[in-house]
């Protein structure tokens, strides 16, 4: 099925918009507080390594200092939180995620915007890049930075620019240079622009120092959207589509040939692999139907996501072969540009298609290491990378002296196995520590509402 056809639908299901106000809570953040994890042992993912022994100090929303548990001198009025026989290590984050817009139909609940961001930080998630701006996204923002709101750090795309909303050079700069004096992070790419109008807004974005990312559109292809430095190539469907490995195998020099230009550029990759092995047709739909963690979405969020999952299994019906060797052919891809140096971004592009927010997580770094990466390679793509990313706007990725606090306290070694991350006694976002039994009531109390 080809991607571009793929990209266009499943964009078509998340630029609905929708009519309630945004909820606020308000959230108490003492910017002198101190925390204390002792006794514990440290994966501060600079490099492949875990400190055992270690105590981090934590003063507002900065790490303070880290060292051995002998040696550090706890304030006196900390927090303690006991560290023994656990793991620290920096926050995850999601690099395509989704915000809901603050307008939402009647049938959602008024807590779904409050509950999506929570979800995020329940699955171990204190950064989200959100790829999809709506009006009124940025005073969401705005309320969690301010600690008004409870949610991980958002960094936003705004209004997408793509085939129905930019029909002109002039209409793609100016929305260029109105989405920077909004205050939106990046500007999002769908498919559908020009090579003309395509050019306008990269250059303009260049001019302005916003970066673009998302999609490649078809008429501009990945060579010249590697030219023109987009920063982000989501999905990887621009890839596929210039590989001609939709279902077929690869050519081998031509791959290697997208490898080294991608690394050449500069730009970063941030395959979402689960769901789009469901956009092709290569999961199996019958089992995510099943996932545990759809007890945590609106009804009325699972019936689209129904009907938009019957469309998909009826065009892919009968192309089952076709759609194993188009997931095959992503796993040889991401492996590809991995191990080439090109720098891979964790992402699921949650709430989508049963990627529930957090939860899909787990489900994207099985297809990660399905690929050839190793646990710690993985998790970098969340972290570090996260941060070197972002290394502009804040310190944050791993855990040392001077970064923003964002901790997850495991029970067990994610780099033994990363389904421990599942297993948390508590997240730390910009200094604010939420255990694992206000997780845990506030999931029942979702599910409960749903």
């Amino acid at each position: 099925m080809n991607t571009n056809k793929i990209a266009t639908c499943f964009s078509l299901i998340i630029v609905l918009v929708f009519a309630v106000t945004i909820p606020s809570h308000a959230q108490s953040r003492d910017s002198t507080a101190v925390y204390a994890f002792h006794n514990i042992t440290v994966i501060p993912m600079d490099e492949n390594r875990v400190l055992a022994d270690q105590t981090v100090l934590v003063r507002g929303d900065r790490i303070i200092e880290i060292g051995s548990s002998s040696e550090v001198n706890i304030p006196g009025g900390a927090t303690q939180i006991d560290g023994n026989g656990k793991y620290l290590m920096p926050g995850l984050a999601e690099m395509h995620g989704h915000i809901p817009p603050p307008n939402l139909p009647d049938d959602y609940p008024e807590s779904y915007i409050e509950d999506v961001l929570f979800l995020y930080l329940a699955g171990g998630i204190t950064t989200v890049r959100g790829m999809l701006g709506h009006d009124g996204q940025l005073e969401i923002k705005r309320k969690i930075d301010d600690g008004t709101l409870l949610g991980p750090s958002l960094y936003l795309a705004g209004p997408s620019f793509n085939g129905n909303s930019i029909s002109s050079v002039e209409q793609a700069v100016q929305k260029v240079k109105r989405q920077k004096e909004e205050g939106w992070y990046l500007l999002k790419i769908h498919p559908g622009l020009s090579r003309g109008e395509y050019d306008a807004m990269a250059s303009t974005a260049h001019e302005a120092n916003i970066p673009f990312g998302g999609h490649i559109p078809e008429e501009v292809g990945l060579v010249h959207a590697l030219e023109m430095k987009q920063q982000t190539i989501d999905h990887l469907d621009g890839y596929m589509r210039y590989l001609d490995a939709e279902n077929k195998p690869m050519d081998s020099q031509e791959l290697e040939k997208a490898v080294k230009l991608s690394k050449e550029s500069g730009t970063w990759v941030v395959p979402t692999m689960a769901l789009w092995e469901t956009l092709i047709g290569a999961a199996d739909y019958d089992a995510m139907r099943q996932y545990p963690e759809l007890k945590y979405m609106p009804d009325a969020v699972l019936k689209q996501w129904d009907q938009a999952l019957e469309q998909f299994q009826s065009r892919v019906k009968g192309r089952k072969d076709e759609a194993r060797q188009h997931a095959k052919n992503r796993l040889i891809l991401l492996k590809a540009l991995h191990d080439a140096g090109v720098p891979v971004l964790m992402g699921t592009d949650s709430p989508q298609i049963y990627s529930v927010p957090g939860f899909s997580l787990l489900r994207e770094l099985e297809l990660m290491k399905k690929s050839g990466m190793n646990n710690f390679e993985i998790l970098q793509t969340g972290t570090a990378n996260v941060g070197k990313y972002f290394n502009d706007t804040d310190d944050f990725g791993t855990i040392a002296p001077g970064q923003r606090a964002d901790l997850l306290l495991l029970d067990e070694n994610p780099l033994e196995d990363l389904q421990h991350l599942k297993n948390f006694s508590g997240i730390m976002v910009r200094g604010q520590w939420i255990s694992r039994e206000t997780i845990d009531d506030r999931l029942q109390s979702i599910s409960s509402s749903n």
